[in-house]
């Protein structure tokens, strides 16, 4: 009989193997031959999956958001945190500072699409335009638990509040990533602005 093929599973392991190619070289190295090699597959199956690089690379910018919500999710439910609110987003926005390995990849592969979606309308329309952004739309729903704790005044816009503590993550992650600040200087600097806006942790 015939084995069944997991064509998702397909899809993922060359996704995964363009993401690798990507941590460590560049994504402006990762064509079909390269990610072929990673994967340990032939091009002709990469090219079966994905006809086009356009195609590999929005599947692989699924991928990062896919692997850092399975990096982080099982770590968020046994965290034993409260349901909602500042130190669920501590912990998250802490969960995306390079801190390891991972992380550090994880951070790296988003810095290397948002700077190719610059220059790119395919994927200047994908994500980065058109797609609601999965972790503001996360955190502005733990914001607005802040504000129904009386942490924040109920007049406050949780949009810009967001844009502004993910910016500051951003900002802390490739602060990390460039060697001008330590991890240790961004989870400081990362809780003392969620204890000045939000008050400390309970």
């Amino acid at each position: 009989m015939p084995k069944r093929v997991d064509h998702e599973q397909r899809r993922r392991h060359i996704a995964d193997a363009l993401l690798r190619v990507a941590a460590t070289r560049g994504l402006h190295t990762a064509g079909f031959r390269e990610v072929a090699a990673e994967a340990g597959v032939s091009v002709r199956l990469v090219q079966y999956y994905f006809e086009t690089k356009e195609q590999l690379l929005l599947f692989g910018l699924r991928r990062v958001g896919e692997q850092f919500a399975e990096r982080v999710l099982p770590r968020l439910a046994t965290a034993g945190l409260p349901a909602a609110g500042r130190e669920r987003i501590e912990f998250v926005l802490a969960a995306t500072l390079p801190l390891d390995a991972e992380s550090r990849s994880l951070h790296v592969l988003y810095n290397q699409y948002f700077a190719l979606a610059l220059t790119d309308p395919s994927l200047a329309a994908q994500p980065y335009g058109s797609d609601p952004d999965a972790l503001e739309t996360w955190l502005i729903e733990q914001l607005r638990a802040c504000q129904a704790d009386g942490r924040l005044p109920p007049e406050e816009d949780l949009a810009d509040e967001a844009l502004a503590i993910l910016a500051l993550g951003v900002g802390l992650g490739n602060a990390i990533l460039g060697g001008r600040r330590s991890a240790d200087d961004a989870r400081r600097v990362l809780a003392r602005h969620l204890d000045h806006r939000l008050g400390p942790p309970r």
